[in-house]
């Protein structure tokens, strides 16, 4: 394993640990992060997104595998399966997720997975019907960037 494939499972593992504070020293100060649900995530917001995640899912399981990576790339499938608290749902989300490092560690962190299918479990009925909409989407960023700002304090 080279070093940036150690970054990334150091990564996933304090994520099954639920160690967020590991996970964001994972980051470099100048981390972009991206996802269906969280957008545009820079700096601290993105280790405070996994602290939030991390604290809040009381039955959160996470495995992970297909770890690669080069000096400058890195990719992995991850998967994770939680109640979504909003909702009471079980979700179960698959996501493939690509690395960018700078100085020993990541520098840019895109998630992918299937969102009408992820609208689908966490919001039943409505994300079924919705979930392939822009609207639905950016409505779950929305609730999500507010999330987050309050968690951080920003938005009391």
């Amino acid at each position: 394993m080279n070093a940036n494939e150690t970054l990334i499972t150091q990564f996933y593992t304090a994520f099954q640990q639920r160690d967020a504070a590991t996970m964001a020293s994972c980051y470099h100060p100048n981390i972009v992060f991206n996802d269906p649900a969280f957008v545009n995530l820079r700096g601290p917001e993105a280790g405070a997104m996994w602290k939030m995640l991390c604290e809040r899912g009381k039955d959160l399981v996470i495995t992970f595998n297909q770890v690669q990576a080069d000096d400058t790339t890195g990719q992995a499938h991850w998967e994770a399966t939680y109640t979504f608290s909003k909702t009471g749902r079980k979700v179960h989300n698959i996501i493939e997720a690509r690395f960018k490092f700078q100085d020993g560690l990541i520098i840019e962190h895109q998630d992918s997975f299937n969102f009408r299918r992820w609208s689908a479990q966490a919001l039943g009925l409505p994300g079924l019907l919705l979930g392939w909409t822009p609207f639905l989407q950016k409505k779950v960023q929305q609730e999500g960037r507010h999330a987050l700002e309050k968690y951080m304090g920003r938005n009391p």
